[in-house]
């Protein structure tokens, strides 16, 4: 009898792009690829910050690189792609909010989140798409997205906009390049301790109400979806494309 053989986790020769690596869950989606043998591009638009985060990997005996990158600009990311591609891995955990009431919503601030998430999000990945079908190679898309591109949140419709016009695109791109061996997918955190949250999670009734929608009972942390993207990067996930993958804590299934 031939038993059959879990495909591997292990990304030995690959080369890997993580937008927004500097901290937080990009810079957990870098380490996480470089733990799994992948060269990895860490792109974000603090330099100085950047260049730790490069250090603190290749400290560990990984590869890193570091590449200076705002993906508002997109000739400038597309150029960038261009010149250091192709890549097999892009994993985009760029992001911006500017929480409000929708009754106060600047137009200003619209068009800021919806230039990174959604604009930014979008031509970053055909980008890296465009390179794969020109080397005729297959590959792994992965935008971190967020459980708020599945259901609604307080203060947060434009945010929420984003998220989910970003599950539509990966819907639409995955079925559009997937003859070409291109995975694309995203992941959905829940709330995750970064930096970021850190002025949420300080706001009493903001906190519990978060811990109350959590079904496990607490709050994500930045290892939580470091296996995620390394599963979605793999082998393992050869057969995984056009779907969200939910590290939401139960938040979603109600």
């Amino acid at each position: 009898m031939t038993l059959p053989r879990t495909p591997s986790s292990r990304l030995d020769g690959r080369r890997a792009l993580v937008a927004g690596a500097s901290s937080g869950i990009g810079l957990g989606c870098a380490m996480a690829l470089a733990e799994a043998g992948a060269d990895v591009v860490m792109a974000a638009r603090s330099a100085e910050k950047l260049g730790e985060a490069v250090e603190a990997i290749k400290a560990e005996g990984l590869a890193a690189e570091a590449l200076a990158l705002d993906i508002a600009d997109v000739e400038a990311t597309e150029h960038a792609v261009s010149a250091h591609g192709p890549f097999d891995v892009l994993v985009n955990s760029a992001g911006f909010a500017k929480h409000s009431p929708a009754v106060a919503t600047t137009t200003d601030d619209f068009d800021a989140v919806f230039g990174i998430n959604v604009r930014g999000a979008y031509f970053l990945t055909r980008a890296v798409a465009r390179g794969l079908i020109a080397a005729q190679k297959p590959g792994s898309l992965i935008n971190i997205s967020s459980q708020m591109g599945h259901v609604g949140g307080v203060d947060r419709a434009v945010y929420c906009a984003t998220k989910h016009a970003v599950e539509g695109f990966t819907k639409a791109m995955a079925i559009e390049w997937g003859p070409a061996g291109i995975r694309v997918n995203t992941i959905c955190p829940t709330f995750i301790e970064t930096p970021l949250t850190a002025q949420t999670f300080a706001q009493p009734e903001r906190a519990r109400w978060i811990r109350e929608k959590i079904k496990l009972g607490r709050v994500g942390r930045v290892e939580d979806i470091m296996a995620a993207v390394a599963y979605l990067a793999s082998d393992q996930a050869a057969m995984v494309t056009g779907t969200a993958l939910m590290v939401d804590g139960g938040w979603t299934a109600d």
